[in-house]
């Protein structure tokens, strides 16, 4: 499936972007974790530079398809905010 007229009747805008997100969610991780481990400052720095770039990425494409209505992630439970806020000040 070489012509990429073919691959685009194939995926829908939704669906390409889904997978967009899943997708910077695996890079971003992977970035956060090559910048913690650098043993180069410099080499660090160029990480999360990189990092910084794809998590602007990721909250474009978290936009977009928030505004379709196509990512609707629910809001939490006031209490289970009031727990885990209660959790990590007293750590």
């Amino acid at each position: 499936m070489s012509n990429p007229d073919q691959c685009a009747k194939l995926l829908d805008e939704k669906q390409i972007l889904q997978d967009a997100i899943i997708s910077q969610k695996q890079i971003t991780d992977s970035y956060n974790t090559y910048a913690g481990e650098a043993v180069n400052s410099q080499l660090r720095n160029t990480m999360l530079s990189i990092l910084d770039d794809e998590h602007t990425i990721q909250a474009d494409i978290f936009s977009c398809l928030q505004s379709h209505g196509w990512y609707q992630p629910e809001p939490a439970e006031q209490q289970k905010v009031v727990q885990a806020r209660q959790k990590f000040t007293s750590q």
